[in-house]
């Protein structure tokens, strides 16, 4: 049999096969989005806590490393999947005994907002907010000093940027440095903040362990829950 009319015999038989095959692709890779679709759905507003969590939305805002509102922050909300929201109320819970509270400045971040993050970097000419966010920093340095990447753990639902307050006034506490001050001086095991900041940082810190979220050693202000529940997924719903 010359090979043309092989090749076409072999597609004959083996045609349905591959329609099988390719359908059950087809079924899974919608199964998957349908799964991500449905799981995105249950990220829950933090302002719908009973337990007084403040929000103060940043990347909403002007007032952040960009100068302008992020992609896919529409509203100035922040959520997060409902088993990181609970861990939350129990370190506000905690906090709240001794007249304090927690302000939350981001959760979620959707992959478009990342994606922002990520053209703005490269732009080297935007950097009307160096001064008050990375005045140290060369903005070329800010991929390979980790302070920008591709993906962010926010996009998984369970990552929290927060800072403590004072019931009574509203009032932050001194942390030392602004939330997102690209420097050495975020890190939690800096020396440059004073002993009162880093008490501060130390007493944030042990309630967020308490609850049950795991801290990044480069920002004193980011924390993970430990056991999230979509530890592969990053997210791209934007927040309305």
């Amino acid at each position: 049999m010359e090979f043309v009319g092989f090749l076409g015999a072999w597609n004959r038989r083996f045609a349905p096969v591959r329609s099988a095959v390719v359908l059950q692709a087809v079924t899974l890779n919608w199964a998957v989005s349908a799964m991500a679709f449905a799981a995105e759905e249950r990220l829950v507003d933090i302002a719908s806590s009973a337990s007084g969590i403040v929000v103060e939305a940043r990347y909403a805002q002007v007032d952040n490393f960009v100068g302008t509102a992020i992609d896919g922050y529409e509203a100035p909300k922040a959520l997060l999947a409902p088993q990181a929201l609970a861990a939350l109320e129990q370190a506000q819970q905690a906090l709240s005994e001794f007249g304090l509270g927690l302000k939350v400045f981001d959760g979620y971040r959707p992959q478009r907002a990342v994606d922002h993050f990520v053209r703005w970097a490269a732009d080297l000419s935007a950097t009307q907010m160096k001064d008050k966010y990375y005045p140290k920093v060369d903005k070329r340095n800010l991929f390979s000093d980790g302070y920008i990447a591709e993906r962010s753990g926010h996009s998984r639902g369970s990552t929290v940027d927060l800072t403590l307050i004072d019931l009574a006034s509203g009032a932050e506490l001194a942390m030392g440095t602004a939330w997102d001050f690209f420097d050495p001086a975020s890190w939690p095991s800096s020396q440059e903040p004073s002993a009162q900041e880093r008490a501060n940082r130390a007493l944030l810190r042990a309630v967020m362990l308490a609850a049950g979220f795991r801290p990044l050693e480069t920002e004193w202000w980011h924390f993970t829950l430990e056991d999230e529940p979509f530890p592969e997924t990053y997210f791209d719903r934007p927040i309305r």
